[in-house]
């Protein structure tokens, strides 16, 4: 049979190549492993989960212990009033405008204020006071007010207050002055070191016109000096400041020019 087969050269080549898959398919039936995994399909399956956004409530905040009905508003008791020895030297003082006489006069209407809380009353007034050279009260003008509490108190201080001594000058003294009424008001207690230096004269716009008079660049006025004997006649009536002024006068300057950041 075998001879039959290899008896032309077509049925030869067709005998060897069907023993040659023959004996191939042996080969991979026999040592192909049984727990080979099959191919995988060539399409991938794509799979899309979507996640649910879930709404983040915002959880309030924890009441604090202190609520704005529980705070204890803050308070500052009235300054005590100008003392004899304080009143005595204002009396004398005649530089800056009597700057001695006018802060005694402020600190006794704040002293009979009483004390200021904070609150809806809290507020300042401004007035402008005219006294006779004998030390009486001539004329009591409100210029603003931020508070109906404050100006009414501190009118009734006024109205009420013990004369004050004669002005230092003779002459009526005519000056403007703030009245806090707050628990956040800061020290006002005057700085003298400073008050024989003139005074540096109001700035002018030299390039104002009112469209009438000849145009002209007007030239700022330059502060006057003290003479030497007028200088040491100032100088004599310097006190020496207190611990209280330096401090209220240094946190005037760092308000004026102290950054805010």
């Amino acid at each position: 049979m075998i001879n039959r087969l290899f008896q032309t050269p077509q049925a030869a080549f067709k005998a060897a190549v069907f023993l040659s898959l023959a004996i191939h398919l042996c080969l991979l039936i026999i040592y192909a492993p049984s727990n080979s995994k099959p191919l995988k399909n060539s399409e991938e399956t794509i799979v899309v989960i979507k996640l649910d956004e879930q709404e983040q409530k915002e959880s309030t905040p924890p009441q604090t212990k202190e609520t704005l009905s529980d705070k204890t508003p803050a308070t500052q008791l009235a300054p005590n009033a100008p003392t004899a020895e304080e009143w005595a030297f204002a009396a004398k003082y005649t530089l800056k405008n009597s700057k001695g006489y006018r802060h005694s006069w402020g600190q006794q209407v704040r002293s009979m204020m009483g004390t200021a809380v904070e609150g809806p009353d809290q507020g300042a007034v401004r007035f402008r006071i005219e006294i006779a050279p004998n030390g009486t009260l001539t004329k009591l003008e409100t210029l603003w007010s931020t508070s109906d509490v404050a100006e009414t108190l501190a009118r009734k201080a006024i109205m009420s207050m013990p004369p004050p001594p004669p002005t230092p000058t003779g002459k009526p003294l005519i000056f403007e002055r703030t009245i806090t009424f707050s628990p956040f008001a800061s020290d006002d207690t005057p700085f003298y070191r400073d008050d024989c230096l003139p005074d540096p004269p109001s700035f002018q716009n030299p390039f104002a016109w009112d469209g009438k008079s000849p145009q002209e660049v007007r030239k700022n006025q330059v502060a006057e000096k003290l003479s030497p004997d007028a200088l040491a006649e100032c100088l004599k009536q310097l006190p020496q400041d207190s611990i209280e002024g330096e401090n209220a006068h240094n946190q005037r300057l760092m308000e004026q020019w102290g950054s805010k950041k």
